[in-house]
């Protein structure tokens, strides 16, 4: 990740370096996901695109964009165009602001007058909503109004209803209500962000009677970096974990030198109270399914003794892994996804020492390593570079962190056993394998745009799709759960499939992946056996499998292989592999019981 597109940024150079940032970014050989983005403005949007190109690159995304005229928003979602409808976004992002707002009630309104006037605004984003989500089904992501720069009514302004400051905070939450209660509908939060820029110099009326722009130039930068996030996060671009420095990180002080007792931690000092404040944010992290981890020079009791202090709000099983030793953190990091097994660019690595953040991220290729300042910034700076932005919250998430553990627990189970099979045996595994249900469409469209390392062909679905998947007759769709003496896997694998008519019917697999932290448990051949039998019950008695190799998949090129599949042909994008359904078929799961299931 290019340290320039970290937050906090230089605007300026961004806006005048784009060219050769963007060069750097292509220069450097990460494998990226190509994404069609739709760009549909009330304003002037060029410099939104090409800030919006840079950091998705940073962020692993290729986008190719489409980019309305100006100020023709409403027109293209409701009309189209022969360009838009050739275009076939995949992503739709609606740049407007309140300069779109038409619907205004004057001082003298009366309280329903406004209220007609609201609901007639509203109305304006909802039947454009409705349609856009009709003919593209695909994820929209959509502004909600930042505050007018000049206040008519003054401190009353966002009293009285027919206030200009009433009426924004009231369109937003109608806003929010729509995107609560609609799948693949996202708010970008510009009433938050040009907050946190300053109303005054985002909303600068210069740049909108010069440019037509709806920010100050500025600012886009900074807009960009957040509509960014919101579309890495829709496509499994997300940070897992963030690994953590002690000393001078978590508290202040060096444990081992200072003693327990005299460390900067908790309510009797303004520093102590920064650094309580910073292990609260941190601690809460663990609700939306960040996991933490530790990578720290110090001896194992000194940082356990640390992580102990009463003052603390974190403590030691908070934590999946502690790397408390005189190691290189970069080695520390890189052993922490690998006993995890996730892939180091999955890790967010926070420390006070500049010296060490510049070896980590010399050395642990793809890690995030933010510029964290002083310690009343850490929390500003993580938090606004979104590493770990929300688009969806499963039960999965939030148990994300007590999964992983109970891993460790797993490894710690299996290193005591001689016999691997006395092992899969000990963990008492039961496994719930279905066609896709409603209540876990939301998991398995984030499965799906997460799990990079075992997934055959790495396509992304949508929760739309996945539910137009689930409904069509042509298809074969299944989930499978795990859970065993330790706890909830959740939901682990996903399966889909299409069937052909041809000489026999077929079923050619779209889609086969599985979280890397239940590998090598039997679960890949539970969902052979379920296939299997849905296709059996289907009259299928052919499947054809399909790899697709990428940087991160070299982990299941011989998937099929061990599935028992004969491969049937080879070229450098795709291996084709086909397997015929033995009327003897001998079931291959030998250690996992299954559980209700239902075709």
């Amino acid at each position: 990740m290019l340290k320039e597109l970290e937050y906090p940024f230089d605007s300026e150079f961004i806006l005048k370096k784009s060219k050769s940032l963007k060069k750097l970014l292509l220069a450097d050989g990460a494998s990226r996901v190509e994404k069609r983005i739709a760009v549909l403005g009330g304003s002037t949007t060029h410099d939104i695109v090409r800030m919006l190109e840079l950091f998705l690159l940073n962020q692993g995304i290729s986008p190719l964009f489409y980019e309305s005229e100006y100020g023709q928003y409403w027109e293209d979602a409701m009309f189209g165009n022969e360009e838009l409808n050739a275009f076939q976004p995949d992503i739709i992002y609606i740049h407007t602001s309140n300069r779109n707002i038409k619907c205004w009630p004057s001082a003298g309104s009366s309280d329903e007058e406004v209220e007609a006037l609201l609901n007639q605004q509203y109305e304006h984003f909802h039947t454009m909503w409705e349609q856009l989500r009709t003919v593209w089904k695909c994820p929209v992501i959509q502004n909600n109004m930042e505050y007018p720069f000049y206040r008519l009514m003054g401190n009353q302004d966002s009293v009285y209803l027919n206030g200009r400051a009433s009426i924004v905070n009231r369109l937003n939450e109608k806003f929010a209500e729509y995107a609560r209660n609609t799948d693949n509908f996202y708010i970008n939060d510009i009433h938050y962000q040009s907050a946190i820029y300053g109303l005054d110099e985002w909303s600068d009326p210069f740049y909108w009677h010069m440019y037509k722009y709806a920010l100050c130039l500025k600012a886009i930068p900074w807009l960009a970096l957040n509509v960014s996030n919101i579309i890495k996060s829709i496509y499994g671009k997300n940070k897992k974990s963030l690994v953590l420095d002690l000393d001078n990180t978590l508290w202040g002080g060096v444990v081992g030198d200072d003693g327990v007792e005299n460390l900067e931690i908790g309510q009797e000092t303004s520093l102590g109270q920064v650094y309580s404040e910073f292990q609260g944010y941190v601690k809460a992290l663990k609700d939306i399914g960040v996991m933490l981890n530790i990578a720290s020079k110090n001896e194992e009791e000194n940082a356990l003794a640390g992580l102990n202090h009463p003052d603390g709000t974190l403590r030691p099983e908070d934590f999946i892994l502690i790397k408390a030793n005189w190691k290189p953190k970069s080695e520390n990091m890189a052993e922490i996804a690998q006993e995890m097994n996730i892939l180091p660019d999955s890790l967010v690595f926070a420390d006070d020492n500049p010296a060490e953040r510049e070896i980590v991220r010399s050395y642990v290729k793809g890690a995030a390593v933010p510029e964290i300042g002083a310690p009343e910034q850490y929390i500003r700076i993580l938090d606004h570079n979104g590493y770990f932005e929300v688009t969806s919250l499963s039960e999965d998430d939030r148990k994300r962190n007590e999964m992983y553990k109970a891993n460790v627990l797993r490894a710690k189970q299996e290193a005591s056993f001689t016999d691997y099979g006395s092992y899969l045996r000990s963990l008492q595994m039961k496994a719930i394998i279905r066609p896709f249900e409603s209540m876990y469409m939301s998991r398995i469209a984030q499965l799906t745009n997460k799990s990079n390392q075992f997934n055959l062909t790495t396509r992304r679905y949508t929760q739309a799709e996945i539910e137009k998947a689930a409904a069509d007759a042509a298809f074969i769709t299944l989930y499978g759960k795990l859970e065993d003496k330790f706890g909830d896997n959740g939901v682990v694998s996903v399966v889909i499939g299409h069937k052909e008519a041809k000489e026999r019917l077929e079923l050619h697999v779209d889609l086969w992946l599985m979280s890397c932290r239940v590998l090598k448990r039997d679960m890949e051949f539970a969902m052979m056996d379920a296939l299997v039998d849905a296709c059996r019950e289907q009259g299928i008695n052919v499947i054809y499998g399909y790899y697709y190799p990428t940087g991160k998949n070299g982990m299941v090129k011989d998937f099929y292989a061990g599935q028992g599949f004969e491969k049937i042909g080879e070229r450098p994008e795709e291996t084709v592999w086909k397997y015929e359904i033995p009327d003897n078929y001998e079931k291959k799961n030998n250690y996992i019981e299954i559980a209700g299931a239902q075709r």
